[in-house]
């Protein structure tokens, strides 16, 4: 998930660092940047049906960033971003830029990760189609990434004029969220190691992305666990003048022995959480009307298949969450205006639901 939502950062002051050479034990650092950024976003949003909040909402974020050059010619930066919706750091991230040999980094939730680049990736003016309320497999996929794995990215390659991405992640024991300073985190008894690939290629208007993650299960008769965690994501999007359309698909598996609550259709479900395959499609068309205004119209489906079918001399249905969201935004300056409606059927994979619709309008301000 992208945990700036749109909100420009411009940098207020930069003065010279000496602190980073602590450190790194083998090299030193040069004299860096600091710099402090922020926003505020207050929020008005109507809605009925389940999941559908009413009234006034803000959230402000500071994010405090620097960077320094080492002797040898890398170069390393480091951010906290502090959310008062989320009472405290809410990302943070330490990179090394390792020259030709590419970057290395950690990070806290979602900071610096893969899987970001493949999580609802088609074009849109405002917010993804899940902010709108309720789990979509669109949004999960790689998601036990964000805390608590090493992340490299390699550099661009250059291929016949397309422009080649890739990146990787890996966790020692994915799923936990990164310990406090010199103190590991607790052992996770239900997940082992993990792994995430990510491959974009780019040319000209065109990008075409892929991303596969597996997560070990650990001990699989505690947990009803039968076989490992897999979900993956593939995309692609084209823009031509101030047109920009997308596809993506998305497949999630938790691995998860299947229990009474997922063979009904009118249970709510939870990616992740439940026995049976969650299935995402979603395709979007924005348009830039120019360079402050731009409108989009996007649609999602999810589908949850319980992979039952004619067992025990029963059948379960498929159950689609469909979403639809039209959005607008508008920047001057410094200030946003962005504002969507969004409406949403059997919200949580439960057929039964009632349906939903959401209606925000966003104004941010940034310095």
């Amino acid at each position: 998930m992208n945990n700036y939502k749109g909100e420009n950062m411009i940098n207020l002051k930069k003065v010279g660092l000496t602190a980073l050479a602590g450190s790194l034990a083998a090299v030193s650092a040069q004299a860096g940047e600091f710099a402090v950024s922020g926003g505020h976003v207050t929020t008005y949003t109507t809605g009925e049906g389940y999941d559908s909040a009413q009234g006034l909402g803000s959230k402000t974020n500071v994010n405090f960033s620097g960077s320094g050059e080492l002797d040898n010619g890398w170069s390393v930066s480091t951010f906290v971003l502090v959310n008062d919706a989320q009472a405290g750091v809410s990302s943070a991230a330490s990179t090394v830029t390792m020259g030709d040999m590419g970057t290395v980094g950690v990070s806290k939730g979602g900071g610096f990760n893969v899987n970001g680049a493949y999580d609802e990736t088609y074009p849109r003016a405002y917010e993804e189609n899940s902010d709108a309320g309720g789990q979509s497999s669109l949004n999960s996929v790689g998601n036990w990434a964000d805390d608590n794995a090493i992340i490299y990215k390699a550099p661009a390659i250059d291929l016949m004029g397309a422009t080649v991405s890739i990146g990787l992640e890996h966790s020692l024991q994915a799923g936990t969220a990164t310990g406090a300073d010199g103190v590991a985190p607790a052992r996770d008894s239900t997940y082992g190691k993990g792994t995430g690939l990510g491959v974009t290629v780019a040319y000209e208007g065109l990008t075409f992305g892929a991303y596969g993650a597996e997560r070990e299960n650990k001990n699989p008769t505690a947990a009803a666990q039968v076989y490992d965690e897999f979900n993956g994501s593939w995309f692609v999007n084209y823009s031509f003048g101030p047109v920009s359309v997308g596809y993506q698909e998305t497949y999630f598996d938790a691995g998860l022995a299947k229990n009474t609550n997922d063979l009904t259709t009118t249970s709510a479900k939870s990616v992740g959480l439940a026995g049976g395959i969650f299935t995402g499609e979603a395709m979007s068309i924005a348009f830039n009307v120019n360079d402050n205004l731009s409108i989009s119209y996007s649609e999602t489906e999810d589908t949850f298949d319980a992979q039952d079918d004619n067992k025990n001399g029963t059948a379960t249905d498929d159950v689609v969450m469909k979403t639809e969201s039209i959005q607008v935004a508008y920047t001057m300056g410094s200030m946003s205006i962005n504002a969507y409606s969004t409406e949403r059927s059997n919200n949580h994979y439960d057929s039964d639901a009632d349906k939903i619709n959401v209606n925000e309008i966003a104004v941010g301000l940034a310095f």
